[in-house]
């Protein structure tokens, strides 16, 4: 075989359709589009979301709501009748204590102390927040509470 025996399979390559160019092509006068409406003129038809005047479905979707915060702080949270579980004591709850434990996933994310469930323990609570009433139920066990 020689590369001059090569050649496309036959139908895989077709020349265009050349409208408008006379009668004598067989394609001249309406060029294919028919005798008269929207189609047949020049930039006729309509855009490829238009549902025959019912309200395309891009318009009938919801809007987007609201707006994202760029400056959101997402916290790592904890309750402290989790705290009363975990730890004995007079221990510290800090970052790396919780992580430890396996309470929080990360290290860099900042964490906040909630008031679901009691706590009987004194414990020392660093962390970045803590809500008010967490704040009670540790201090009001004897705890303290060092917001870092």
């Amino acid at each position: 075989m020689q590369l001059n025996d090569l050649f496309p399979s036959p139908g895989s390559r077709t020349s265009r359709k050349r409208v408008g160019r006379g009668n004598g092509s067989g394609h001249g006068s309406t060029a294919g589009r028919g005798d008269k409406g929207q189609n047949s003129r020049a930039g006729g038809g309509k855009g490829p979301g238009f549902e025959g005047g019912q309200n395309p479905l891009h318009m009938r979707m919801p809007k987007l709501g609201g707006f994202k915060n760029r400056n959101r702080v997402e916290y790592a949270v904890v309750n402290v009748g989790r705290l009363d579980e975990l730890f004995a004591k007079g221990e510290t709850v800090d970052v790396d204590a919780l992580f430890a434990r396996g309470v929080i996933k990360s290290k860099t994310t900042p964490v906040k102390v909630l008031g679901d469930g009691e706590i009987t323990k004194a414990l020392t609570v660093k962390v970045d927040k803590v809500s008010a009433p967490a704040r009670t139920k540790v201090e009001a066990a004897g705890g303290t509470v060092d917001l870092s």
